[in-house]
């Protein structure tokens, strides 16, 4: 549920700097980063933050900034992205505290009395999980999901099903103009909701490949552990604020996006609407305070990135094609899919349902490649590499190369313009909705 970049991101013509071998410092510098984070999965804050240091000297002193050079550029900058940052930092950790109210109301250790034993079990988690994602926000899925899964297995979750935890948040969103912020961005800029439904052709398949796998390798890491019913009881007062502060996000999207689309760029309405809802019910029953230093710090490393992102060079797409799309989807696992998604609008002329499926799907390949991942990697800390990701979750690359490929088998390539509608605002103004 974030906001997005104003209309005028790219007004500015900034310098191009210098390249080595016609690569723009400024990505080479990108990559770095992430190598670093890929490295140094121990340090991935300290990474970020050093990576992005370097990122903002070299534009403040070489090539400017979208919006201008010198201090003048950088503060320009920053205010057209505050709203997002912020939207971004209060979902995190906000819906951190929900995931320990959610785990103190005794719901989740109550869960395994209706799934079975077994991979089929497992398998059933992710679907709902997935079903979930569709009309929550995907960060809110995601941390349901994996605090059911500590709670279930003990909190002896495999990475393999980790990451196919979020991939299946970011799946169930791809198809939903509700459920992800790149489907939110294409329904205020008009496309009809419906020209995005068969993302859900692909994402469907996807949860085949990569969620049968997951299961069977959490099967055998950790089998389902049922707690004493007789001793449990469910604390209605905190799966009630759970359904509040859910409530109040949902309605909180819908409101700004279709009511008052012209003031989201200017208050992080999503993020304060969550917390407005955590701290009126914490009278009732308080969440875990002591949950938020560690969870702030998870968070500004993703915040860090994401403002890397924001910085990089990226004026233009290669024209509108499925294989386009298709590359886009890997891009999006170590690129923010905002300033992608709004370039697309921008530029048009795609299949928006199977462009709402790569970008959307794409960055569960990596575990920062997401907010959704980054969420629930502050609760299965052992889910920050990039490599025992990519061993474990090989499943989640496999799901999406197979997915994307039945749809285009089975629906194709149709590229729709987007229509006039009574909601149509500019294809780069601010929604909600999560990576």
């Amino acid at each position: 549920m974030l906001t997005l970049v104003p209309t005028d991101l790219w007004a500015y013509t900034r310098s191009d700097g210098h390249s080595v071998a016609g690569i723009p410092i400024d990505f080479l510098l990108f990559a770095m980063t992430l190598i670093g984070v890929a490295l140094f999965h121990n340090r991935v804050l300290h990474v970020a933050l050093s990576g992005l240091t370097v990122i903002l000297l070299y534009n403040f002193l070489v090539t400017g900034f979208k919006h201008g050079s010198g201090m003048g550029g950088l503060v320009a900058h920053f205010g057209h992205e505050w709203v997002i940052l912020t939207n971004l930092f209060c979902l995190l950790v906000g819906f951190a505290l929900l995931a320990d109210q959610f785990e103190r109301s005794h719901v989740p250790q109550l869960i395994p009395k209706v799934l079975s034993r077994g991979w089929v079990g497992n398998f059933v988690l992710l679907i709902l999980v997935f079903i979930l994602s569709g009309f929550l926000d995907n960060i809110a899925a995601a941390i349901i999901g994996g605090t059911v899964a500590m709670s279930i297995f003990n909190k002896r979750v495999h990475i393999g099903y980790v990451a196919a935890i979020v991939a299946a948040s970011n799946a169930g969103g791809s198809g939903s103009v509700v459920g992800d912020t790149t489907t939110t961005m294409m329904w205020i800029a008009g496309v009809n909701p419906l020209d995005v439904l068969h993302a859900y052709i692909a994402a469907v398949v996807a949860l085949v490949v990569f969620g049968i796998p997951a299961s069977v390798q959490q099967a055998k890491h950790a089998e389902i552990v049922s707690a004493d019913s007789a001793t449990l009881h469910v604390d209605k007062a905190r799966l009630a604020i759970v359904f509040i502060i859910l409530v109040s996000a949902i309605v909180t999207n819908v409101t700004v996006n279709l009511r008052f689309n012209h003031l989201a760029d200017h208050f992080p309405f999503i993020g304060v609407a969550v917390w407005v809802a955590l701290i009126a019910t914490s009278f009732w029953r308080a969440p875990d305070w002591k949950l938020i230093p560690g969870t702030a710090a998870g968070s500004l490393f993703l915040l860090a990135l994401v403002t890397c992102a924001s910085l990089m060079p990226v004026e233009k797409l290669p024209l509108a094609s499925w294989e386009s799309a298709l590359v886009l989807g890997f891009v999006s696992a170590i690129f923010d899919n905002i300033p992608l998604t709004a370039l697309a609008i921008k530029q048009g002329g795609y299949d928006w349902g199977m462009l709402a499926y790569t970008v959307g799907f794409g960055g569960s390949m990596i575990w920062f490649g997401s907010s959704a991942g980054v969420a629930i990697s502050n609760i299965v800390h052992e889910a920050k590499s990039v490599g025992a990701w990519l061993k474990n979750g090989w499943h989640v690359v496999l799901g999406y190369v197979v997915g994307f490929a039945v749809l285009l088998a089975v629906y194709g390539w149709q590229p729709t313009p987007i229509g006039n509608s009574a909601s149509t605002a500019a294809p780069t103004a601010s929604h909600s909705g999560t990576r």
